[in-house]
């Protein structure tokens, strides 16, 4: 009889145990679906929380690559044993930093985190005063250019990770075998303005400072939203024409693109929205002329020493004066040697909205003054 009881309570203690491990496991679950659901528009990332370490999976938001860049975010100092095998570990939050592109440095620059940042590959469109200040001091450092990196520096410069864009010509053998994290950044292959932005949720994860950028993205966020909301009331959608001739070809964007969901917002028609890339490539100018000729605006962002206007951009084509923008005046344009573009407007969508509504509906934002986006005087 004893022997009875004694296999009865064997067993309650088991079913005790395997219940208290169900109860562990749904409540695991439920973190995750809550660290995943604090990810509202970009497609590139997204994380499994686990209390000291997040699992955080990177993969192409355009969907052209199928690889899946596995990480695991764990607190400096805690536990590391149940992380799994497949995922790289980085610890945080990260003391020093090397970004290989603008668009990576302007998620530092938005989190005011640019002390971090120990390397940089060019200084080509630096604005921000202290990334400025920290080169002239020696506390960041040029690194050289893609495929050409100075790898006794960046072993000097002791960085906990690099920030990378596995898909960019140029390659990172000379830094892959260095012992230091690659971080494979995709935020710039987001299609849509704030999944772009958002990527400062994952920056800060590193750095760890995630409440700030939560609140700071649901600024950007609000400010977005209303502003497309205000487009609502816009009566007519004019079309927009993008981009110029290099080397006799013309880089476009597709359809499904972030420059056309922006022009979508600010109640604007890309000219090729009807192409469901969300890539760029290049055509002819026949194929542009056949398809934008008759656009109602044209955007153009290019570095111009000097004061590039009408004569100047005829000059380098002359068959620009046929299209009807140029007719029109109507060229929307960023000098690139003048304005901060590429540093700040992938945090910024709800100010590049601002200009672009500013232009195609200026009777809906009468009091807002252009800050990258004009058009050409």
């Amino acid at each position: 009889m004893k022997k009875v009881v004694y296999l009865f309570i064997c067993s309650l203690f088991l079913i005790s145990c395997n219940q208290s491990k169900k109860t562990s496991s749904d409540s695991g679950k439920d973190s995750k679906l809550d660290a995943s659901s604090n990810i509202k528009y970009a497609k590139g990332f997204t994380v499994e929380d686990y209390g000291n370490y997040r699992l955080v999976d990177i993969t192409d938001p355009s969907g052209e690559s199928d690889v899946v860049y596995k990480y695991a975010f764990l607190q400096r100092g805690t536990d590391r044993e149940d992380i799994p095998s497949d995922y790289q570990i980085i610890e945080t939050p990260v003391r020093n930093v090397i970004c290989m592109t603008t668009l990576q440095t302007s998620n530092f620059i938005k989190l005011n985190a640019v002390d971090r940042i120990v390397g940089i590959t060019s200084t080509r469109f630096l604005f921000n005063e202290q990334l400025n200040n920290q080169l002239k001091s020696g506390k960041t450092h040029k690194i050289g250019i893609e495929g050409e990196f100075d790898s006794e520096l960046v072993i000097a410069l002791n960085p906990d990770v690099i920030f990378v864009s596995p898909f960019k010509k140029g390659g990172y053998d000379a830094i892959r075998n260095l012992e230091i994290p690659l971080i494979s950044f995709l935020g710039y292959k987001e299609s849509s303005p704030l999944g772009q932005a958002e990527w400062i949720k994952f920056t800060a994860m590193l750095l760890g400072i995630e409440e700030q950028a939560d609140q700071q993205f649901e600024e950007i966020e609000k400010k977005y939203k209303e502003l497309e909301a205000l487009v609502t009331s816009a009566s007519e959608r004019p079309t927009v024409l993008s981009g110029e001739l290099h080397s006799g070809n013309w880089y476009v964007v597709g359809g499904n693109s972030y420059l056309a969901q922006l022009f979508r917002d600010a109640g604007a028609d890309y000219f090729m929205k009807n192409d469901d890339e969300s890539g760029g490539f290049y055509v002819d100018f026949e194929t542009v002329y056949s398809q934008g000729a008759n656009a109602d605006y044209w955007r153009m962002v290019n570095s111009y020493n000097g004061d590039f206007n009408y004569e100047a951009l005829k000059q380098s084509d002359a068959r620009y004066a046929d299209f009807k923008a140029f007719k029109d005046k109507k060229v929307i344009y960023c000098n690139l040697r003048e304005k901060p573009f590429y540093e700040n407007t992938p945090v910024e969508p709800e100010v590049v909205l601002a200009d672009l509504i500013k232009i195609f509906h200026p009777d809906l934002l009468p009091e807002h003054k252009p800050v990258y986006y004009e058009l050409m005087k």
